[in-house]
């Protein structure tokens, strides 16, 4: 069976702290820019910044909204991430459930 594309994505942000992660997960859920957004604390993030080698501890949120709200969801955490270049990637959902598909869809939407 061959994957079909929806217009529903993940986006992975990590964040430095728990605080920064409440206040991201409830500043886009609030504003409709995510259906939802799942905090997974006790991740270790290997990476090159300014030409050394870097180790940090970080929190990784997941989301899940609509492909159209992706622009709007980048802008807004740029506006209020602490980092210089926040990871903000989406991938999309090829399949799920119907059911939750649509909820992240009713829950992603502008009033």
């Amino acid at each position: 069976m061959q994957p079909t594309q929806t217009d529903t994505i993940v986006i992975y942000i990590t964040v430095p702290n728990a605080d920064e992660a409440q206040s991201l997960a409830q500043a886009l859920v609030s504003e409709k820019l995510v259906a939802c957004v799942n905090i997974v604390s006790g991740i270790q993030s290997v990476y090159s910044w300014q030409g050394e080698i870097q180790k940090d501890s970080e929190l990784l949120l997941i989301c899940k909204s609509r492909t159209e709200r992706f622009e709007a969801l980048q802008n807004r955490v740029q506006s209020l991430h602490s980092y210089d270049v926040p990871e903000i990637i989406s991938i999309p959902i090829t399949n799920g459930s119907e059911p939750y598909l649509n909820w992240v869809r009713e829950n992603s939407t502008p009033q």
